[in-house]
């Protein structure tokens, strides 16, 4: 079902020279190809090095901000995060004549590359991504958009360094927290807790973690007749009850960057998109599907990378304040101590579901940034295994992938229905933080 690294490589390198060779260099220059493949590149490296979801939004933030930033140094539309972001810093324009578009193609990758772990990989590609340029500019105008490049670069590197990802690196490791209720760690391999600490990160918008708190979730309780009970029954019944097509919804957005497989004696890892991979590649479709130009572009990876970027920090702050015990240990201890849900049990608590939250922010930013009723045909899990689906809006795709979380058996409705209240809330709120159009 998985394809390796070097076929999801291959695909991306055939898909970039069917593009090139399909039209003039000078017309592919000022289009958005470019910048599609850089992302499409950086993903394929964040898959590789199996980045959890919280840590991958953050690398694809800061890469497309430094893209972005770069861009609209020339742009009449859209204009900088100067003063918008906490802690921005004022970046120069360039001095002397540059390819705008090459230079912040090249600022995405720099950036990209300062954090991932197999640099290797991203140097081979960034000759290949910056190349088409070669032809389009002289060398000398070409020199200096590296070099303006990299100075934007190193500038939203040096920002990005101030956010306390190094310091949330030497915390204590997590100890579970004991008690009826409480999370624990989950088959088959009981993998330890993913970024216990984000909640300390620095967001972008949010005036804290917790301004957009949820409700707690129903009371823990054992009773046959209580709320909690009834929440872990529904996604023990909804789980035996699959229809073929609630079995694909939960397949197509599992998401899981590391599935274990496990087979009498053997196990391998399964990796995959992640759950703000996949709405950065939407966001990436639609760009692509109404031709923007590689600053509209880049505004639209931007804003659905800040977006999910402070969804995960909300969302985070929520999962290890309530500590709620995952469906499939509840299920296991109460219900059907054989039960498995059909998705692998991520290694977190379950309180609020994080692809409810991220997917409900990124399809709220979308929406306003492209229309609530735009179609499209997602094809974004194709490269693992799974068809297209098709959506009438940003709306209905984040709808599925709440949902789809009680399909795979991972989170009970609660944890969905106020999964999509906060990211309402987190998306709104950068949307009203964030003018990126001029006035």
């Amino acid at each position: 079902m998985k394809k390796s690294l070097y076929a999801i490589f291959l695909t991306i390198g055939v898909h970039f020279a069917i593009i090139t060779n399909g039209q003039s260099n000078a017309k592919y220059s000022n289009t958005a190809h470019p910048l599609h493949h850089a992302q499409q590149v950086l993903t394929s490296v964040i898959i590789h090095d199996i980045f959890s979801p919280p840590v991958a939004s953050r690398i694809y933030v800061y890469a497309n901000i430094a893209a972005y930033e770069t861009l609209v140094k020339e742009s009449n539309v859209y204009s900088s995060l100067r003063n918008q972001l906490y802690g921005f810093p004022a970046i120069a324009k360039p001095q002397q004549q540059v390819s705008v578009p090459l230079a912040g193609v090249y600022a995405f990758l720099l950036t990209g590359k300062s954090l991932i772990f197999s640099e290797k990989l991203m140097e081979d590609s960034i000759s290949q991504v910056i190349k088409v340029y070669k032809k389009q500019v002289s060398p000398k105008i070409f020199q200096a958009s590296l070099a303006y490049g990299k100075l934007v670069s190193d500038s939203i590197i040096a920002w990005s360094k101030k956010d306390h990802y190094a310091e949330t690196r030497k915390l204590k490791r997590y100890d579970f927290v004991k008690g009826e209720g409480k999370w624990i760690a989950t088959p088959p391999v009981y993998m330890a807790a993913i970024e216990p600490h984000w909640q300390k990160i620095r967001p972008f918008v949010l005036d804290s973690a917790a301004q957009f708190a949820p409700l707690p979730p129903p009371a823990f309780s054992k009773d046959k007749n209580s709320e909690f009970y009834k929440q872990a029954y529904h996604v023990y019944h909804t789980c035996n009850t699959l229809t073929p097509e609630q079995k694909a919804i939960a397949n197509f957005w599992d998401c899981n960057p590391f599935a274990v497989n496990v087979h009498g004696h053997i196990n391998f890892a399964t990796k995959k998109l992640s759950p703000g991979g996949h709405w950065l590649s939407i966001a990436g479709i639609a760009s692509q599907k109404v031709n923007a130009d590689i600053v509209k572009t880049s505004a639209a990876y931007t804003i659905t990378a800040i977006a999910l970027f402070d969804g995960f920090i909300s969302c985070w702050d929520e999962k290890f304040r309530s500590n709620l015990i995952r469906p499939e240990s509840y299920i296991n201890s109460y219900i059907d101590e054989s039960w498995k849900p059909l998705l692998q049990t991520p290694p977190f608590p379950e309180y609020t579901s994080g692809h409810s939250v991220i997917s409900t922010a990124a399809a709220t930013v979308l929406s306003n940034f492209f229309g609530d009723d735009f179609s499209f045909t997602d094809t974004s899990e194709i490269p693992y295994g799974y068809p297209a689906r098709n959506f009438t809006s940003f709306m209905q795709a984040c709808n599925e992938a709440a949902i789809s979380r009680l399909y795979g058996g991972i989170h009970y409705l609660p944890a969905i229905e106020q999964g999509q209240t906060q990211g309402k809330k987190v998306g709104e709120n950068v949307l009203r933080k964030i003018r990126l159009q001029k006035t």
